[in-house]
């Protein structure tokens, strides 16, 4: 097939008749206005296919109340793609208080409404609706993290795997690129969707019996032990965990009454070639031209290098290796230096790169030292309890990287804005001074978390040590560049097994040290972590009963301890100041 490059997807027929195109060969369903970014997934998903040669168009936050919305641009040919966009929609709409957000990032000047809980769901029925037996396929991070039964936090209950409601024909998780393009080849020849790596199906009653699962293939609690036993939460948790090495994972399968939800070994990831390839694609690398107002989640990346996918660390609290695991994959420098060509080029460039990165801004290029070590792993994290001696990131690839982009004329200011993993920067001496003397765009995110040692290895973080050691390293290579420049620290209060007590050890620090954090952020339970297994059963990793805070009542101390220190001195100082300052103690303290 010929490769198609317009300029943006179409979401008119106007602009389908403009390309020629009286019919779609696809169409994507998405949550978040249409930006045509790399860093916007169905934007990414829609510019491989459309590199295969398959007509695409997208119908970007329909309204939701009838499919009318869905029918303008006509039925695909193919397929029905759905996403409820970059995040979970239960996260995007609500916040830690199960209140509603006041702004929606995705959404042109940031306004609300303009999506429904569960927004995956919602889209899939009415694709449905609107296009009976076109095969519809799920995808993005709402599908990732709510692939098996999980706990969902805002309606404080167990619900299914997310393709029991959908009944979508297929579903993606995780790293989407080479399970579309063989959902999509399987569906133009007619051949079957089973067996492919990084989707899920539903099984009716028939292909449920029928369904014999051999060594590679791993039971999940069933959906009504789980309702019957909390505990099961946890022991799905771990045995999910245990299967997402995409080289050595088992698939899953988990019962629902007579239907059966499988689900096929993680996708490998892709390598720094294929990486490459799918970030140089002919991007806009701008909103859609319908869109009059700001996005703000565009306005914060526009002049960002996404450089890296997956993550290390495997965090209870985060989402991201479910969703895109931990193998670590990096864009070549060459490739990122084409990106910085094509940026200089672009009206608004003004000489700022605001961001090269991705979950962590010292990740970049990470390597192991044999991967026949990997293949067999189990491990949920390659930092936590202590740094696996097969991976290796010391940081010297990044360090020319980011010399290579300053010395670029045209290029005034190289900013990295991803946050820094601590466990490692203690270690990356070279690249933390390089960050710290030339790529901090006045302040710096870093992400201890907590303070408390019992907390901090439930969250699988490594000791605060690591905090209070860069902490020192920070104030020492700023002054010796002679910049006035501030960490932010990131804390979460109410973490499972947090009580007041633990809290206090982060209170204390910032009352000795005279810190405002900027950011403060009340722990949230997101579907599949193991936090969220510890918050709904009450029990840590090994089976021992902890604290859990439930309700705001009992949320608030801790709520309102990290508020105190952020809103302490407020608008004595100029914003800059306020943000994650370290505040000096005067002569007389």
């Amino acid at each position: 097939m010929s490769e198609l490059s317009p300029e943006f997807m179409p979401m008119s027929t106007d602009e389908m008749v403009k390309l020629g195109w009286d019919e779609l060969d696809i169409l994507i369903i998405t949550g978040d206005a249409y930006v045509d970014h790399p860093s916007y997934g169905i934007a990414l998903i829609g510019r491989i296919l459309l590199a295969e040669g398959y007509k695409v168009g997208i119908v970007a936050q329909p309204d939701w109340s009838s499919p009318d919305d869905l029918l303008k641009l006509g039925r695909p040919r193919l397929a029905c793609l759905v996403s409820s966009g970059n995040m979970d929609s239960m996260v995007n709409i609500f916040t830690a208080a199960r209140r509603k957000r006041t702004s929606d990032v995705y959404s042109v000047n940031g306004e609300t409404g303009k999506r429904p809980s569960h927004a995956l769901t919602v889209y899939c029925q009415l694709a449905k609706r609107a296009f009976r037996g076109l095969p519809i396929i799920i995808g993005g991070i709402e599908a990732s993290l709510r692939r098996v039964a999980h706990y969902d936090y805002w309606q404080d209950k167990l619900r299914q795997s997310v393709i029991v409601g959908c009944k979508a024909d297929v579903a993606v998780f995780g790293q989407g690129e080479s399970p579309i393009l063989q959902i999509i080849k399987n569906i133009a020849a007619g051949e079957s969707l089973a067996g492919i790596p990084g989707t899920f199906r539903l099984l009716g009653k028939n292909a449920a019996a029928e369904f014999k699962p051999d060594e590679h293939y791993t039971r999940l609690p069933s959906w009504s032990e789980m309702q019957a036993d909390k505990d099961c939460l946890m022991t799905s948790t771990k045995l999910v965990e245990q299967q997402m090495n995409p080289w050595g994972g088992k698939g899953l399968y988990q019962a629902y009454g007579e239907q059966l939800v499988v689900i096929e070994p993680s996708p490998e990831p892709l390598t720094s070639a294929e990486l490459d390839r799918v970030h140089e694609l002919p991007f806009s690398c701008m909103p859609h031209p319908v869109y009059k107002g700001p996005i703000p989640a565009f306005e914060t990346i526009k002049h960002s290098i996404p450089a890296v996918r997956g993550c290390p660390g495997g965090c209870a609290f985060c989402g991201l290796v479910s969703h895109q695991g931990r193998m670590v994959s990096s864009r070549s420098h060459e490739s990122v230096i084409k990106d910085v060509m094509r940026m200089k080029q672009r009206p608004n460039f003004r000489g700022t790169i605001s961001d090269i990165g991705g979950a962590a801004g010292n990740i970049y290029d990470s390597q192991t030292l044999d991967i026949e070590k990997c293949k067999k792993c189990r491990r949920s994290s390659c930092l936590f309890p202590k740094i696996c001696p097969n991976y290796i990131c010391d940081g010297k690839s990044l360090v020319k990287l980011l010399r290579e982009v300053r010395s670029i004329p045209g290029v005034k200011h190289l900013h990295i804005n991803s946050g820094i993993r601590l466990d490692l920067a203690v270690q990356q001496q070279e690249l933390s001074r390089e960050l710290i003397q030339h790529h901090v765009s006045g302040h710096m995110k870093v992400a201890p978390e907590h303070l408390h040692p019992d907390v901090v290895r439930m969250m699988r973080k490594n000791p605060a040590d690591d905090f209070y050691k860069f902490m020192v390293m920070f104030e020492e290579e700023s002054r010796a560049a002679g910049k006035e420049q501030y960490l932010i620290p990131l804390f979460i209060s109410n973490f499972p097994g947090c009580t007041e007590r633990e809290m206090k050890t982060v209170d204390d620090f910032l009352n000795r040290n005279n810190w405002s954090p900027q950011q403060v952020q009340d722990y949230i339970p997101l579907p599949m972590t193991m936090g969220a297994a510890m918050y709904y059963t009450g029990k840590d990793a090994d089976g021992n009963t902890i604290k859990v805070n439930r309700g705001l009542k009992e949320r608030r101390p801790q709520i309102n301890a990290l508020k105190r220190h952020r809103s302490r001195d407020y608008g004595k100082r100029n914003p800059r100041q306020q943000g994650g300052r370290r505040r000096r103690p005067s002569k007389n303290s």
